[in-house]
């Protein structure tokens, strides 16, 4: 397995593209010049030794470079060694809503970004348990195919914005559906936890939830916002602009549907828990989620990285000295050995 120390670093390679451009703008403003001096055919008498590839073959290998540059800074690391082991614990699945409703502010900071805390939080209590990620509004993805990597779910968690969706709604009976699927065949306890304000859900959420029991899934709810409710913000470059609003011109109020979320806990054998501006609840889950019975599994984990930086700096630096040789002129040892024009 193949990893980076420091992954974040290999964003730099984004400048590769203002790179060429600026070789290209180099390469059109000294053309333009040339021209102002006389016809191209007598300027190129008059400077026989300039040559019209060398500086791009120049900017290919210091591109080359500053890759494996990069690459090095970023340290790739190989697993060398592999260990099996037991583990105990149950199978979860987030069901996470992500529709516009879920940046109402009645939860600060809002609905999505509590609730995205509050599942890094269950996350970091997770001991050998698999979990997986689902997003949903109008329908359902998955985000994170189940697995015990942690600092993966915690990865993916990250990226999770309402604009990650087109289609506006509360699709929780396709969240629960697509849940179940996801499980595929393990034979260890099951739970799904939704975590939504409930409102404008979509299709048959209920018989969803009674089919997710008879595969013995337990299905648990976070009723994300207050009793009052709240506007939906209108977010542009991180700044409120406005509230969203319906046809007449009024402000659209969001409100926490607890009714049905109480349902859909009841059915699926599990727990509707409120959140509060202090509380999400995912204490409270995670001790229903904790009296569930574990079940033991093996799993596959690389307990041993060896670095492996030095040989892209190692081939770094030799591309940076083979373009240091390389003038921009033709001289009578490149012409011999026909590599440049």
């Amino acid at each position: 397995m193949i990893r980076f120390e420091y992954i974040e670093f290999l964003y730099a390679l984004l400048l590769l593209p203002v790179f060429m451009g600026l070789h290209l703008f180099v390469k059109y403003w000294r053309k333009n010049a040339i021209q102002k001096l006389g016809e191209a055919h007598l300027i190129s008498k008059l400077m026989p030794k300039i040559s019209s590839n060398r500086p791009l073959v120049k900017l290919v290998i210091w591109m080359l470079a500053y890759v494996c540059l990069v690459i090095a800074i970023a340290n790739p690391q190989i697993g060398s060694k592999i260990e099996k082991a037991k583990r105990k614990g149950i199978d979860l699945i987030i069901a996470l809503d992500v529709s516009n409703s879920m940046l109402a502010q009645d939860i600060k900071p809002s609905r999505l970004l509590a609730s995205k805390q509050a599942i890094s939080k269950l996350i970091d209590k997770l001991k050998g348990d698999r979990i997986g990620i689902i997003v949903f509004a109008g329908h359902a993805y998955t985000q994170l195919p189940i697995t015990t990597d942690y600092a993966a779910a915690k990865m993916f968690l990250n990226t999770i914005t309402p604009d990650m969706l087109p289609v506006q709604g509360t699709a929780i009976g396709e969240a629960v559906n697509l849940a179940v699927k996801s499980f595929g065949e393990s034979k260890h306890n099951k739970a799904i936890v939704v975590i939504t304000d409930g409102e404008n859900h979509e299709g048959d959420a209920l018989k969803n939830v009674e089919a997710a029991v008879k595969e013995g899934i337990k299905v648990y709810t976070i009723g994300m916002g207050l009793a009052e409710g709240a506007p939906i913000p209108i977010m542009k470059n991180g700044k409120l602009t406005g509230y969203k609003k319906d046809k007449s011109g009024s402000i659209i109020t969001t409100k926490l549907n607890v009714v049905m979320l109480e349902k859909i806990a009841a059915i699926g054998e599990g727990k509707y828990i409120g959140a509060t501006n202090t509380q999400v609840g995912v204490n409270k889950i995670y001790e229903e989620l904790d009296k569930l019975e574990e079940s033991e599994f093996e799993s596959k984990t690389f307990s041993d990285y060896e670095d492996r930086f030095q040989y892209f700096l190692a081939l770094a630096v030799l591309l940076l000295i083979f373009e240091f040789i390389i003038v921009d002129r033709k001289s009578k040892w490149a012409d011999k050995i026909k590599l440049f024009d």
